[in-house]
């Protein structure tokens, strides 16, 4: 079987739609307006939370719950590549502790579980698989010469947001009356938490007498969580999309400090996105006076 697979290889059929990290950056829109909110100024919400009350709630949900969906698909491929990749030994170079496959074959039979179920869940709420995108970030992230580096950027960065996202969902499933839906992401909320701790202790454990190694790490981690940032749709800000789950994160290995560091990289972005609107809106106002 080859190594190290590249992400334009990845097994797709015709319903799939994909795009890749460099096609979203370059795409302007407000990332917080889906597709029906951009046609039609009377359906924008008071909050950019996701709440049943919302006029576009069914769309973001069902929209999101595609991207669960795609997300576990390339979960499972990435773990399973990373089971694969590397070879046994003592977790130095190119080498990863033969433990370290037995948690990434464990993750990768989670992830299965996680794409049936959301599979299910999608029929559930009337989502056709292809009906949104397919963003390829996160098998992108699984595709680093250097195990400690997946590590970083799927377990830690992308699982971790995987466990703000799922708890919202568990959360909209209560307010919508949908015991499945809130059911269903609990119990992979379990698994989440589970699978961020896994990262967060080989991590640390793989680089304990490589600390220009873990550094470089934890640096690729703050880049992908920066990208994820969504334009700061995730902060602990009011008009966030989303909130750190801090007590899951807590229980996945992060540190008091890195929740807030990945709250201020939201906040930034957030920042950033609103000044960039500002002068947006101010260049539209000058060009109509001209």
């Amino acid at each position: 079987m080859r190594q190290f697979f590249p992400v334009e290889d990845l097994a797709r059929d015709e319903r799939f739609v994909q795009t890749n990290m460099a096609e979203r950056l370059a795409d302007t829109r407000d990332p917080q307006e889906s597709d029906s909110k951009r046609k039609s100024a009377k359906s924008r919400a008071a909050s950019n939370r996701l709440t049943p009350d919302r006029p576009d709630a069914s769309e973001r949900a069902r929209g999101l719950m595609h991207g669960i969906m795609v997300g576990e698909i390339q979960a499972l491929e990435g773990a399973g590549r990373t089971a694969h990749d590397f070879e046994a030994g003592d977790g130095s170079g190119d080498t990863i502790p033969f433990e370290l496959k037995l948690d990434m074959a464990r993750q990768a039979w989670d992830e299965a579980r996680h794409v049936e179920i959301s599979a299910k869940l999608g029929d559930w709420m009337g989502t056709e698989l292809g009906e949104f995108q397919e963003n390829t970030v996160l098998f992108e992230a699984a595709c680093s010469n250097d195990p400690v580096l997946r590590l970083a950027g799927v377990n830690r960065a992308l699982e971790g947001l995987a466990i703000d996202v799922f708890t919202q969902m568990k959360e909209f499933g209560d307010l919508a009356g949908d015991p499945f839906l809130e059911f269903c992401e609990d119990w992979m909320l379990a698994d989440e938490v589970t699978h961020v701790k896994m990262g967060s202790d080989w991590l640390r454990k793989v680089t304990e007498k490589d600390p220009d190694r873990r550094k470089k790490a934890l640096e690729f981690q703050q880049v992908v969580d920066k990208l994820f940032s969504f334009g700061g749709s995730r902060s602990d800000h009011e008009d966030s999309s989303f909130t750190l789950a801090r007590r899951f994160r807590e229980l996945a290995g992060f540190t008091e400090d890195e929740n807030e560091t990945i709250n201020q990289l939201g906040l930034d972005a957030f920042n950033e996105r609103s000044e960039a609107v500002k002068q947006a809106q101010d260049a539209a106002v000058a060009f109509a006076d001209a």
